[in-house]
């Protein structure tokens, strides 16, 4: 019936001409890079690449070139991305655009991301401009100042960026578009944003039934007589308003697709006959013609398509007109800053861990794990309320939105584990406290005096031989960024245990050092390995774990028996971002910035005169190996001495110097008490000597460092009897003193007194009063164990069985550690070192533990004893392992009363032991669980029925399901005993029949016997066994099955979540129409006044013709 004429698309050397004589000054580089890469994607083969060049049309090309030409400074990539709405596109699409990017390099800068992220964008209005970020518009005159929006709205950074990058296509002339998930706050930066420019908004909401007649007239009865006004899109044109309108994917495509020739040619036939034009001359002398008023703009909102918002695609049809700007919940410092707007009185860790729980959820919605984009909007509100409500407890508020997915029982198990994850304790009871048990700590006992001698003879001055150190290097190794999954360990019940994550390591790797240090707003963590060395750096709080590999520097495979043991020592300003890491065996000292990953070794003079080695790591000669010092490492100078050997090195980093001290005595271990005085115990015999010194060393002050021998004089039991003291090596002595109130607390008398801490393997703590400031006699009190604990790694027959015997004689980790603002000494021991029967019940078995926590605390005069939970993974070199603890565990404190541990399988956990923080933290937790609202959700009656179980049985089947409440009859049954049910007591296994249940009390379940326990549990085993029986499965094949399953249940889950929202865009209901209830239909309003009944409609299903 028709001829047709084919048009071919343009070529790319026809495109860029339109281009640039339709926009002349826009830059050539940019124009060519564009078409370059969007001839390529139009040339593609690939479906999915094919699809993402229809967003990258000449009118957008054109568009973004026009932009090009006044904001010359902006990114390509970033403007191909906003085209494309790629933040929404499916992962494979996304991954697509991403790759052609790259390849025709066309990419974003870390710094301009950099930059983005601290960026800290506010508007400003001076002299009737307004200025957001860096663009300015004079602000509008308008005559209706009653239709400028004014909501309450509170600032954030990426927000403002929207606004910002709206405010430069506004100016541009474009009509806008956004698109995002629901409640992310799209008309408040609409209104906000039209409340800055001034200017008059007409308000248009879409739905599934919006026909073009309601879109362009709106229908009313005025005294009995229909009449038709303008509907705002028309009011809108006319006087030069902003047109917004809302929900646009929820009407149909073909209704919405009449904008189209609104908004490209600026004329649109109206439904009673009336025209729109652009053109003020042609509607000369024409009264149906409407003239578009030159400030008429239109800004378009929209949800993404799919599930759960069930839209159409709007953005496929009609995207290609609108400036498209991609509106998603704000990232975790923006959301953070609003949030404490609108509750400045909820606590700061709460606001936090809802970001973070929320953040999550998005992910997973995005993964398709999850249904629902819990959104900005839901956090608001669960702010709002706990502002208005404080003592309603977060568990409780956030059942406001969840409770609706708890329907669905994997859903719930997600949501759950998810909000437990960030310590929201969502199901747990103020009562579900479970801290250690305490028991008793021995009484305290003056055990000694230390003294020192003012005889010359017992007092030597010591040389000093001061040289520059050599720094080899640097060379850079790579630092690489891993996520940390930060699990709270009391989303349940509160233990002492905070938190816990896993590094990444390979299962032949060993955890060998451990330290942290507190900065000003966050605390460091470092981690050591050994195999390959390697050190793990994390920050509190954090979301990345940066490691770098030194396998380059330190070769795994290098005289192949080779067993190094690294130690960590942070520095501080003005190297705050640095390290020294030492390696014991070669005495091998490094350099590390964790920055740039720069690796430098630093060479001492001794060293760098010393007979060159064919390989310095080949060096195995001296078991005993270097030892380093770094109690002052914040001060930026270690201490190093060798085992057994007769000299200190003192290692100033920041000046580049080494300081070498003589020693008359051959050194066992080196305790840096203060700056000034060094505690150190003789190798073979245990003495005691003090080394004072000024606080800093120059190389002409050689004689100034003296050594003290300290004597220890055991303390007379009366009559002239003395009780023979052996001479103990400490662990740990503390570098800073107990304060006064703990120090009189421990020792039961008021004193003050210079004093320091210590721990060794015959005492839980003793305290020397008096040292290290005062030459007078000192008292040393102590907390004396029953036996001594077992030091050398491999004590009991266990241990040496499995860790292998060896010939070092001790651990290399001490694994105790003191808090003095706590008044605690913390050591991590073996479980033979614990009193097991004494800790837990006969009839409870005790968990599999990596060791536990012995927390002595002198304030409460208590011990006691928390389980680490044991090890994933360990490493297969067990005779390594029993060279660096006798624990599969390290600990290092953290903060003012908490302690940090890594076991040998990589898992890191936070422990708070002091009492002050555990109680305030109760508080905090328990408030989070809030008071009951006194809603009557069950009744519970305390009564003991009386009746004793026999033997479980699954009972007589009803065939009417009628309920049965008690007895021992009916399977199916709530509150009985001996039968399959729910809510009783003694039954094999539950059996819900779909009625009410009723409980017994806890206290008769606890009472049920053991033997009738292990038969109910027999027969549920048996029930099993004939389950798998019935399906022609085993044992085997079930466990086989649950392993593969579980591997896959995420894939499995993000399947479901794809036929729902199939199954639900297939069940969608349909107006049914000439009803009797309902809603009026706007349609039979005319029947309605003649008398007609049927002039409602309802939704429903509609019926197969």
């Amino acid at each position: 019936m028709f001829l047709f004429h084919s048009v071919r698309p343009l070529s790319m050397k026809e495109e860029a001409e339109v281009l640039t004589k339709m926009i002349p000054h826009v830059p050539g580089e940019a124009v060519a890079q564009l078409l370059q890469f969007t001839h390529k994607l139009r040339q593609a083969s690939d479906p999915t690449v094919q699809s993402l060049a229809s967003s990258l049309s000449t009118r957008q090309l054109l568009r973004i070139c026009n932009r090009f030409s006044h904001y010359p400074e902006e990114s390509l990539y970033h403007a191909v991305n906003k085209a494309c709405l790629s933040r929404f596109l499916p992962n494979l699409a996304r991954s697509a655009l991403q790759k052609n990017l790259k390849d025709s390099e066309i990419e974003g800068s870390s710094d301009d991301l950099e930059q983005q992220e601290k960026a800290d964008i506010r508007y400003e209005i001076k002299s009737g401009i307004l200025t957001i970020g860096k663009v300015s518009v004079p602000l509008y005159n308008p005559d209706e100042k009653m239709k400028v929006p004014d909501v309450l709205f509170y600032e954030n950074t990426q927000h403002m960026e929207v606004m910002e990058d709206m405010l430069k296509d506004f100016l541009l002339g474009e009509h806008l578009l956004l698109v995002g998930n629901q409640g992310v706050g799209k008309n408040k930066i609409v209104d906000h944003f039209l409340h800055l420019l001034n200017r008059p908004r007409e308000y248009l909401q879409l739905h599934r039934d919006t026909t073009v007649q309601s879109l362009t007239l709106q229908p009313s009865v005025q005294q009995g007589i229909i009449t038709y006004e303008d509907s705002p899109l028309v009011k809108a044109v006319k006087l030069g308003h902003i047109l917004v309108i809302d929900e646009a994917d929820k009407a149909p495509t073909n209704v919405t697709c009449i904008l189209k020739t609104l908004v490209e040619s600026g004329e649109m036939i109206l439904s009673d006959g009336r025209r729109i034009v652009v053109d003020p001359t042609s509607a000369e002398g024409r009264p149906d013609a409407i003239v578009v008023h030159p400030d008429f703009r239109m800004i378009v909102l929209a949800n993404r398509p799919g599930f759960p918002f069930l839209g159409n695609d709007f953005f496929g049809a009609l995207g290609d007109i609108f400036s498209c700007n991609a509106v998603d919940n704000p990232k975790p410092r923006s959301e953070l800053a609003m949030l404490r707007q609108y509750g400045p009185d909820v606590p700061e860790s709460v606001l936090q861990k809802l970001v973070s729980a929320f953040g999550e959820l998005r992910n997973m919605a995005d993964q398709g794990i999850i249904t629902y984009p819990y959104s900005t909007r839901e956090v608001v509100n669960i702010v709002k309320h706990l502002q208005k409500f404080p003592k309603e407890g977060l568990a409780n508020v956030v059942r406001n939105v969840f409770d609706f997915d708890s329907y669905n029982g994997e859903m719930r198990e997600i949501l759950i584990s998810t909000l437990h994850k960030h310590g929201i304790p969502i199901g747990a009871k103020p009562t579900n406290v479970q801290l250690a048990k305490e028991l008793p700590l021995p009484d305290c006992k003056l055990a000694s005096h230390w003294t020192f001698n003012q005889l010359e003879s017992t007092r030597w001055k010591l040389t000093i031989k001061t040289q520059q150190t050599a720094v080899k290097g640097p060379v850079y190794l790579k630092v690489q960024g891993h996520p940390l999954e930060r699990h709270e360990s009391r989303g349940f019940s509160f233990t002492e245990q905070q938190a816990h994550w896993r590094i990444p390591l390979n299962e032949v790797n060993i955890v060998c050092d451990v330290v942290t240090v507190k900065g000003e707003a966050k605390d460091s963590i470092y981690v050591a390995t050994c195999n390959p060395v390697s050190l793990y750096s994390m920050t509190m709080p954090g979301n990345t774990i940066y490691c770098m590999d030194l396998y380059d520097i330190f070769p795994r495979n290098s005289g192949g028996v080779w067993q190094p043991f690294v130690t960590v020592a942070p520095l501080d300003q003005p190297l705050h971002d640095q390290v020294v890491l030492h390696e014991e065996q070669s005495n091998v000292i490094l350099l590390l910035n964790l920055t740039n990953g720069a690796v430098s070794r630093i060479i001492s003079g001794e060293e760098r005169q010393s007979p060159k080695k064919a390989y310095w790591w080949a060096n195995r000669d001296g078991r005993d190996g270097y030892k380093m010092c770094r109690e002052f490492s914040h001060k930026n100078w270690l201490v190093f001495y060798k085992k057994q050997g007769n000299s200190l090195d003192v290692l100033d980093v920041l000046e580049g110097r080494a300081h070498t001290i003589s020693l008359p005595i051959e050194v066992k271990y080196v305790h840096l008490v203060a700056e000034d005085r060094w505690l150190l115990v003789e190798n073979k015999t245990n003495k005691k000597f003090l080394l004072t010194k000024p606080m800093s060393i120059e190389s002409d002050l050689s004689g100034t460092c003296q050594l003290h021998v300290i004597n220890e004089e055991s303390v007379s039991t009366g009559f002239g009897n003395t009780v023979a003291l052996e001479l103990s090596s400490p662990n740990i002595v503390s570098k800073e003193e107990l304060p006064s109130e703990n120090l009189s607390v421990a020792l039961g008398q008021k004193i003050v007194s210079p004093n320091r801490i210590l721990s060794d393997e015959n005492s839980y703590a003793t305290i020397v009063v008096g040292f290290p400031d005062l030459m007078s006699p000192s008292e040393v009190y102590t907390w004396k164990r029953k036996a001594s604990l077992d030091n050398d790694g491999a004590g009991s027959p266990k241990n040496r069985f499995f860790r292998g015997s060896y010939e070092s004689g001790s651990v290399k980790q001490s694994n105790c550690i003191t808090l003095t603002g706590a008044n605690q000494v913390i050591r991590a021991v073996a479980v033979e070192d614990v009193p097991i029967n004494e800790i837990y019940p006969k009839d409870v078995k005790p968990p599999n533990t990596a060791g536990f926590l012995e927390v002595t605390d002198l304030n409460s005069k208590k011990i006691k004893y928390i389980p680490i939970p044991s090890a994933l993974i360990i490493s297969p070199y067990t005779q390594w392992l029993s060279k660096i603890s006798n624990t599969d565990v390290l600990i290092a404190p953290i903060g003012a009363g908490g302690v940090v541990t890594v076991d040998m399988g990589g898992h890191v956990r936070l422990w708070e032991t002091g009492f002050d923080h555990l109680q305030r933290s109760l508080l905090e937790w328990r408030t989070m669980i809030g008071q009951e609202d006194g809603r009557p959700l069950q009744i519970t009656i305390e009564r003991d029925s009386g009746l004793d179980v026999t033997a479980p049985k699954h009972g007589r089947i009803d065939v009417d399901n009628a309920p049965h409440v008690g007895g021992n009859t009916w399977a199916g049954g709530t509150g009985g005993r001996d039968t399959a049910g729910l809510g009783g007591k003694g039954g094999p296994y539950r059996l819900d029949a779909g009625h009410k249940v009723y409980q017994v009390s806890q206290a008769e379940k606890d009472a049920v016997p053991e033997e009738v326990k292990r038969a109910a549990r027999a027969m549920a085993e048996k029930a099993f066994k004939e389950r798998l029986k019935e399906i022609h499965m085993s044992e085997y094949d079930a466990a086989t099955y649950e392993r593969f399953s579980g591997a896959i249940r995420r894939q499995v889950q993000s399947i479901r979540v794809v036929l729902d929202s199939l199954q639900a865009k297939g069940k969608e209901r349909q107006w049914l129409r000439h009803q009797s209830i309902g809603e009026l239909d706007d349609t039979k309003i005319i029947d309605g006044l003649t008398g007609e009944k049927a002039i409602y409609k309802r939704r429903g299903e509609l019926e197969p013709e």
